[in-house]
């Protein structure tokens, strides 16, 4: 947070930006490190930075106009570590010092688990398998975590988003020491394990998916879009938690619209359109691709280019309509300085229990009727609509950064672990995940055996 000479906080950017820098030692002499500087554009900033495999006697600078600021330099007594080194630490001492809720606190995760008190795969793994292994219409993975070990079997046609389970346990596995489990994971949109039909008689079957629904049992995990935003942090993937909050566009700059892009996967998505061309001034919204519906594209075309994600920011207001199911890119556009306008749904991520209407963001019925009478009232009143943005902004800081992402997963499992009946086994035709880092803590103690 930047104040200034008076004590008092800035509510907008700083006149000058402020530089950051990491010294230390390492492996390799001084310390490598990359350093980001988020401005949020209402007097606080984000400052991450990453390492080459450790950083001794680490030592962090913070200047304004080549002044040091606050407490700065600050020290770390510990050694610092990339997050690609191997270094686990005991499950509840990483879940305490990382403040991890348990996941008793999490009424999401007690939700999901609640119909699933003693899970004995021993006795339900083959009739699990007999419902499920449709390779053209439902792909999934058998996953089995042992002795701080990945291994996993995967069913379907198309299984390549195992890669982002497989990289969510090792990057888990690097922090901290996984407890013995197993479980089985959907690779697909819609979730699997359906209420009602023959769930009646067999019960309900335990399935992890990335997206729940009221009318199924799956076990909601973070999607993989956000788990991945996470991992990669300041990596490969061009779009997280952190730098979208980058204020790259003052309200009193951006549009007075709602604003919206994304390909044709639901009819509503469709009468968004429509309703773009009767009301052009509320409404930006244009399809970027046509699959669903390839034979209206003449109709709500011609589809328009890409548009980065940060330029959606330009619009005062942001529009979150379904996919195919929950729109994943929800979480960003909390994060994001608009109000967020989202359709009601009975698709659903992890953490949308824990948001309220009106307070994160403005819903909308699923049919859009209330869409425009919605944004006309926005556009007259701003502060609420400030309030609704900063609240949201205040629930992604407490709630979908990546450290959250870690410990929901943790918690899950580790409750997850502690209804297993059966002994976790390695099943035959299983292949091994291998381990990916660069450095070690210390030695591993793991012994490589079953």
């Amino acid at each position: 947070m930047a104040i200034d000479k008076n004590g008092q906080r800035y509510l907008e950017s700083a006149p000058l930006n402020f530089q950051v820098k990491i010294k230390g030692n390492s492996p390799h002499g001084r310390c490598r490190s990359h350093v980001d500087v988020i401005d949020r554009g209402d007097g606080t900033n984000i400052v991450r930075y990453t390492t080459a495999d450790w950083c001794d006697q680490v030592e962090i600078e913070i200047r304004y106009n080549g002044t040091q600021v606050a407490q700065s330099p600050y020290y770390v007594r510990n050694k610092v570590y990339s997050e690609k080194c191997y270094c686990p630490q005991d499950l509840q001492l990483f879940m305490l010092h990382n403040n991890c809720p348990n996941a008793a606190a999490d009424k999401q995760i007690m939700w999901d688990l609640h119909s699933f008190k003693r899970v004995n795969f021993s006795a339900i793994r083959e009739n699990l398998m007999k419902r499920y292994n449709q390779p053209e219409s439902v792909s999934l993975c058998h996953y089995v975590v042992k002795q701080q070990q990945i291994w996993r079997q995967c069913y379907g046609k198309y299984t390549g988003f195992k890669m982002f389970m497989d990289s969510t346990l090792l990057a888990l596995s690097r922090v901290a020491l996984l407890p013995d489990m197993e479980f089985y994971l959907n690779l697909g949109d819609w979730p699997l394990s359906k209420k009602g039909g023959q769930q009646r008689t067999s019960g309900p079957y335990p399935i992890f998916s990335w997206c729940g629904s009221e009318d199924s049992y799956d076990i909601t995990l973070p999607t993989y879009d956000l788990t991945e935003s996470s991992v990669e942090n300041m990596g490969r993937v061009a779009l997280d938690m952190l730098s979208v909050q980058r204020n790259e566009h003052p309200w009193e700059l951006k549009e007075d619209k709602a604003f919206w892009r994304g390909r044709d996967s639901r009819r509503e998505r469709l009468d968004l359109i429509d309703l773009s061309r009767k009301y052009p001034e509320l409404i930006n919204a244009s399809i970027t691709n046509f699959f669903f519906f390839r034979d209206e594209e003449q109709k709500y075309g011609p589809t328009v280019p890409y548009v980065s994600f940060m330029e959606f920011f330009k619009y005062k207001y942001q529009l979150n309509i379904d996919g195919t199911v929950a729109s994943y890119r929800f979480p960003y556009l909390l994060a994001g300085d608009s109000l967020v306008f989202k359709q009601d749904s009975p698709y659903y991520e992890h953490f949308y229990s824990k948001l309220q209407p009106y307070k994160h963001y403005v819903p909308f019925k699923r049919n859009l009727s209330d869409l425009i009478e919605k944004v006309q009232w926005a556009r007259e009143h701003e502060k609420k609509v400030r309030e609704i943005i900063h609240n949201a902004r205040e629930f992604v800081e407490a709630n979908l950064l990546p450290q959250h992402i870690y410990c929901y997963h943790l918690a899950l499992f580790k409750e997850w672990s502690n209804r297993l009946v059966a002994p976790v086994v390695v099943m035959p035709g299983m292949e091994k995940v291998q381990t990916s880092y660069t450095c070690f803590c210390k030695e591993p103690q793991i012994k490589d055996e079953l």
